[in-house]
């Protein structure tokens, strides 16, 4: 049965935390979440898809002070140790060989506490519809996850899959109907690796396959209540933007990043363009005649125009020199912890960019991205509606 949104004070913001797919990229969003969980309000919606899709129930399965303690058993348990351990200062000269070694190691014996290489004799007399088993995943997350919370605790969960027959995307949604272990397998279940997953008379594969990020979902179910403030936190794993690739490898890796970066630039030009939109035709109708102006007609027109006040916090995970297109499959302790970091730090300098802002106009939409990369002294960037254009 539907359970209704939690009623906001009104005029009280929303925080919304939107992950992208990418494997073992994931741990960045674990990281970017230790940061903002100690910076932001209280995060009132999580949405995932694939690997986000697990971090978002390990945080809304979990009350606010167990959610780092489990996300990172999470990323410790699935990420691979060897009884030798090398730093990443020691492993520089040959780390991209390394992090494929790592990699491979992980594809031939599997990942504990997520994946497993199916048995020989389940090849026999014909090969399975996927290569690995994720029945360690469903074990991880019955003991990670508390599904009852996640179901009926204050944190709206939305997850995104892809129907194998009908080819249609469809999202899971706590505030619509209950989530099981079940539905964040399917939305994370990317073939051949994985095996599609049923969930009531229909099989799900990961939602990734259609769009990499909730963002547009998210978006379009944005309570328009005029007052009510909304900062939404993307954290992506796969970087639009990239260097002209020079071998196979290197073309391997930059169709990765463009296939599964996923539209997120197009998704906030669109909302950026419907709000500039609504905003002119809300000041047409100011200059009818005041009879016109509140006729039923113009105002049951004007009433399907009111916008949040919306900041897109773009948070995106940027290429390592080394690291190629196993990144995403390459789950060594060295890479996960790098990958937490990375994330922890360039979320605390994102947020830092976020408190430095204005507050925003009623009913305005605006990205703040920010690029210690290509911004001068290593600075932030704001993308503005003007600079929105040029960005990938």
């Amino acid at each position: 049965m539907p359970r209704p949104e939690p009623r906001r004070a009104a005029g009280a913001p929303l925080t919304a935390l939107v992950l992208q797919g990418g494997g073992a990229l994931g741990a960045y969003q674990a990281g970017a979440y230790e940061a903002l969980a100690t910076r932001a309000h209280e995060v009132g919606w999580v949405a995932g898809i694939s690997i986000g899709a697990i971090n978002a129930a390990l945080i809304a399965g979990n009350p606010p002070a167990r959610r780092l303690e489990r996300l990172r058993a999470f990323w410790e348990q699935v990420s691979l140790a060897l009884p030798v351990s090398a730093s990443g200062t020691v492993l520089e000269p040959v780390r991209g060989w390394w992090d494929d070694a790592m990699a491979l190691w992980g594809a031939w014996r599997g990942v504990p506490g997520f994946f497993q290489p199916r048995p020989w004799w389940a090849w026999w007399p014909q090969p399975p519809a996927s290569l690995y088993d994720t029945a360690p995943l469903r074990a991880t997350l019955g003991e990670l996850v508390d599904f009852d919370l996640l179901n009926d605790g204050p944190v709206r969960l939305s997850i995104g899959a892809v129907d194998v027959q009908s080819g249609n995307f469809a999202y899971f949604d706590n505030r619509h109907e209950r989530i099981g272990p079940e539905h964040v397998l399917a939305s994370g279940a990317l073939p051949p690796g994985f095996g599609a997953v049923q969930i009531g008379e229909r099989w799900y594969w990961d939602g990734g396959l259609v769009s990499n990020t909730p963002l547009a979902y998210v978006m379009d179910e944005l309570d328009a209540e005029a007052g009510t403030p909304v900062t939404v936190f993307q954290i992506d794993l796969f970087s639009a933007r990239g260097r002209l690739p020079r071998t196979l490898a290197d073309a391997a890796e930059r169709e990765k990043d463009i296939r599964f970066s996923s539209r997120t630039r197009m998704v906030s030009d669109l909302v950026r363009d419907r709000h500039q939109l609504h905003q002119r035709l809300r000041r047409l109708a100011e200059l009818l005649p005041p009879e016109r102006r509140h006729s039923a007609a113009v105002q049951d027109l004007l009433a399907g125009l009111a916008d949040p006040t919306i900041t897109l916090v773009h948070v995106i995970h940027r290429r390592k020199a080394y690291e190629t297109q196993t990144k995403d499959y390459e789950f060594s302790r060295l890479s996960m912890t790098e990958h937490w970091q990375a994330g922890l730090a360039d979320m605390a300098a994102s947020f830092a960019l976020l408190r430095r802002q204005p507050a925003p106009r009623p009913g305005e939409f605006r990205v703040l991205d920010y690029r210690a990369d290509i911004a001068p002294g290593g600075r932030a960037a704001i993308n503005t509606p003007e600079s929105l254009e040029q960005q990938p």
